[in-house]
């Protein structure tokens, strides 16, 4: 059938009259791609074998019910599909599309464990949403009954977001800040588009903001507006900053232009595709185009990197991580795809210096991997007398975030931390030590996956429901 609509495709075009405009080929590719995808969605989901023990499912921190959604996308329901879908997941179009499903629920389909090539869970999950959009299924939020009761959610991004949808269909009044000027946080200025199109994104901070979230942007907290005025504006508070301040690289010459974190050269890169003006894109400061390009780091904001070097143009792009590829905690079809795209990895290397007051050359030093640490896993060890110089003329600092001194920043005194920094929250509730506050996602677990994001938005979003509820009836009596 494959080979049929392919076939089909082709006919089309050499019957089409020259003189039919761009936009008019564009629509006819779009109608054929479109049913050519809807029957590849089919013929994937008709694969799931309806296992007694659903692996995909428990491996999904959103426990989402997808042998179920399988099954009636295989069936060609696909609004009901959508329902199922987005009754545990507030943003499945977006999983779909950036979830590490080879870690999660794809690398644990029993057809792939028996060798037979998984199920394409995130593209069924991605269809079937980007279809309900299309087909007008996706409407902003009408809760059943307004509730006096007003929430205050620092930070737009997915655990903020994720909150944000659970309390307005509950009739919360929910006020959202960031410090951006647009909402989204990661999703919005940390994500690649060729990963996670910025409209998809914007589609739904649409929605929430029709159905009655408001968006306070541009709202540093602890600056503009202090966290003691939102408690008191509020019945209940949930932070939901994520955690951006980027651990740093001690080593000599480590201040040299052309040395950028990533985060900065990710945000100029999304802050351009949104037609935004950007000095810093265009005087070439964060702009890869025809340069030599070294990231350093394994993770996923590694790879987003690496990525984005490419589609800018670099002249070569590197990849420097001091373990092996099968030590590397980035998605390993992240790697497979950027060793596609043209990126080469440099496994057990480590940056030991840079050269030039405008960097010409990063000093790597070899490395090799030794004992297992306490967790079991192998310890990276230097090699003697192996360095060498890696040309670059940018070179990117991916090596992971850490939470910012959140007492500190917003003059609070309660607010407990863990050793790490994180906001010390209680488990499934979100809890803190501060009466009517509660935290979520990365500034809670540290530095982790936007659906774990997603699922304590959700959890934490009950939690304050029970937590208001109660509130209302001590008022009460």
């Amino acid at each position: 059938m494959a080979v049929q609509k392919m076939l089909k495709f082709v006919d089309v075009s050499r019957e089409m009259p020259r003189k039919r405009s761009a936009d008019v080929r564009r629509t006819d590719f779009n109608e054929i791609y479109a049913e050519f995808a809807a029957e590849k969605a089919a013929e994937q989901a008709s694969r799931c074998s309806q296992c007694g023990v659903p692996y995909c499912q428990s491996h999904c921190p959103l426990h989402n019910n997808i042998p179920d959604w399988l099954r009636l996308t295989a069936e060609g329901r696909l609004k009901e599909a959508y329902e199922i879908s987005q009754a545990t997941n507030t943003f499945p179009e977006i999983c779909g599309r950036i979830c590490p499903q080879d870690r999660l629920c794809e690398g644990n389909c029993v057809i792939e464990q028996s060798g037979h090539g998984t199920v394409t869970i995130g593209s069924v999950e991605k269809y079937i949403t980007d279809t309900a959009w299309e087909e007008g299924w996706v409407q902003p939020i009408r809760p059943a009954v307004e509730r006096s009761e007003s929430v205050g959610i620092i930070g737009a991004g997915p655990g903020g977001l994720a909150a944000a949808d659970v309390l307005r269909r509950a009739g919360v009044q929910v006020t959202v800040y960031d410090r951006y000027d647009r909402a989204g946080g990661l999703l919005t200025y940390g994500i690649p588009g060729f990963k996670l199109e910025k409209d998809v994104v914007m589609n739904r901070i649409d929605q929430l903001a029709k159905g009655g979230v408001e968006f306070v942007l541009n709202c540093n907290v602890g600056e503009d507006l202090s966290f003691d005025a939102i408690r008191g504006k509020h019945d209940a508070v949930l932070i939901a900053t994520g955690v951006y301040k980027t651990r740093d690289l001690a080593a000599p010459g480590g201040d040299a232009d052309g040395i950028v974190r990533a985060i900065d050269y990710l945000t100029a890169s999304n802050r351009k595709s949104f037609g935004d003006d950007v000095p810093e894109y265009d005087s070439g400061e964060l702009n890869a185009a025809g340069k030599k390009v070294v990231v350093i780091g394994g993770g996923d904001t590694a790879m987003d990197c690496v990525r984005t070097a490419i589609r800018q143009g670099a002249e070569s792009v590197k990849c420097l991580y001091r373990r092996d590829r099968a030590n590397m905690p980035g998605s390993q079809r992240e790697v497979q795809n950027a060793e596609e795209e043209g990126v080469e990895f440099v496994w057990l290397s480590a940056p030991k210096g840079f050269e030039g007051d405008a960097v010409t050359g990063v000093q790597v030093q070899k490395m090799r991997l030794g004992a297992p640490d306490a967790t079991g896993r192998q310890m990276p060890e230097l090699i003697e007398g192996a360095d060498y110089v890696e040309e670059a003329d940018l070179v990117i600092k991916a090596l992971g975030f850490e939470p910012e001194d959140l007492p500190k920043l917003w003059n609070t005194d309660g607010l407990e931390v863990t050793r790490w920094g994180t906001v010390k929250a209680a488990f499934g509730t979100g809890q803190t030590s501060l009466d009517g506050v509660f935290a979520v996602g990365d500034i809670v677990r540290g530095a982790s996956l936007v659906v774990w994001a997603i699922r304590d938005g959700r959890d934490c979003a009950a939690a304050m429901l029970d937590y208001l509820g109660q509130s209302a009836t001590v008022a009460a009596e």
